[in-house]
């Protein structure tokens, strides 16, 4: 009797989230060995509830419109984690693989749903089920995997956030080069919470270092004091200046929460970095006529369509096709994995990387990547970081001047359980 496959997703969403998602169904038409393909809906959340959309049932064409439609509104997503001491949740998960006959369990995500994908897989083994858990990689942050690049070269996300904070600085830099009368100075905060892939992204619209552009990664470790010091000999030098800063940077608390993960929501902060910076700036004066102005970047970076990365799109599909690939032929305890080949020409190929590997690593932005003055990224970064955005904008269909995104039906698998209700949503 052929297994169903069940793939979820947590965590933020990105771009390309539902590329790897089409890649997942449609390489699964193409094995006997898999029945039907169902997402739990909004993640591991669904899981529990028993909350499974039919993938297999849903029109082709709405599955092919997955490429071009971004963030996780197709399945949804959480930031529900399943921690080890929820016996109950585990219990729960593994009730409902036996009730749905899942023999491939597949979750999108970065190092913590790595994790739950090896705990799920781990736990039905022991209960006497045969389930293959595997990890499709996922994060606009890049910082799965480890600072060597050997497990994985990047994270699908990632390229096309890059792409994105290449364009928006360039669109910066037209508006500040021509109010800089006034506005002498533009702070702009970009995501990535203490990881500085995102914000190092803002030399790409600057590769020839001709704007005033300076970019500040949390890895630098400037105080606010030391980067108002380099703003202003910035404006001195050319009379105006445009500031890239993470939302990671250390300059004090700013009064944020902790999502289940416990990573900071920096989003959802009292204040963020680039306001408490322009506020700094603004009350001990700059050495120009006029004042600093900032914008924050929020969601908009994992949730823009338009600004996607051809090459972050294929390589997503592909990595969604390789864990099916995997499922297939019997392999489990893997995440899908990139590694970049050596050479001039960008290439890439797909393997597989322990789940219980990725799950205990961490990626930090290599220190040999921030310029000597703190203020830049090498141009060691540059030939890293360049081949993901592509040369091309992606082909986002459009209705009567609306982009047509994929709308998958309602079509649920019937409930065979008794309702229950998550451990940790019990108060």
């Amino acid at each position: 009797m052929n297994k169903n496959l069940l793939i979820a997703q947590s965590g933020g969403p990105s771009p390309v989230i539902n590329s790897s998602l089409r890649g997942v169904v449609e390489a699964a038409r193409e094995f006997n060995s898999i029945g039907t393909v169902y997402a739990g809906w909004h993640g591991i959340e669904g899981v529990l509830k028993e909350e499974l959309l039919d993938l297999s049932a849903q029109d082709h064409e709405e599955i092919a419109l997955l490429r071009n439609t971004p963030a996780a509104g197709a399945i949804g997503t959480c930031r529900y984690k399943i921690k080890s001491g929820q016996k109950q949740d585990f219990d729960r998960v593994v009730e409902v693989l036996k009730a749905h006959n899942i023999g491939y369990f597949l979750y999108n995500g970065g190092n913590d749903s790595m994790d739950t994908a090896n705990k799920v897989a781990q736990l039905a083994q022991e209960r006497g089920l045969d389930v293959i858990g595997l990890g499709v990689p996922k994060t606009i942050d890049n910082d799965v995997g480890d600072s060597e690049f050997k497990l994985i070269d990047h994270t699908p996300g990632y390229g096309s956030v890059a792409r994105y904070w290449s364009a928006i600085v360039q669109n910066a830099e037209e508006e500040n080069r021509g109010s800089s009368p006034a506005d002498p100075v533009l702070v702009l905060q970009a995501m990535g919470r203490k990881i500085g892939y995102i914000p190092a992204a803002a030399r790409l619209a600057d590769p020839k270092r001709g704007f005033p552009l300076l970019i500040f990664l949390a890895e630098a470790g400037l105080t606010m004091e030391q980067m108002a010091d380099k703003i202003s000999a910035k404006v001195r030098e050319r009379g105006r200046a445009v500031v890239v800063v993470s939302e990671g940077c250390e300059i004090g608390d700013l009064g944020f929460n902790k999502d289940s993960f416990g990573h900071a929501q920096f989003g959802a902060s009292e204040t963020t970095v680039q306001q408490a910076l322009i506020n700094y700036l603004n009350r001990h004066g700059i050495p120009a006529r006029g004042a600093a102005r900032g914008q924050t970047f929020g969601t908009d970076q994992r949730s823009t369509a338009v600004y996607a990365s051809i090459v972050d799109l294929d390589e997503a599909y592909r990595a969604g096709q390789k864990a099916v690939e995997l499922a297939a032929a019997g392999e489990g305890g893997f995440m899908a994995t990139i590694r970049r080949d050596l050479g001039i020409i960008y290439s890439v190929r797909y393997g597989k990387v322990p789940l219980a590997e990725v799950a205990n690593s961490e990626r930090f932005f290599p220190q040999q990547w921030i310029a000597p003055d703190k203020t830049d990224v090498t141009d060691e970064f540059m030939k890293y970081v360049r081949p993901l955005i592509g040369e091309d904008w992606p082909s986002v269909p459009l209705i009567n001047g609306r982009q047509r995104f994929a709308r998958l039906e309602p079509r649920f698998a019937a409930k065979k359980l008794p309702a229950y209700i998550p451990e940790a949503a019990r108060n």
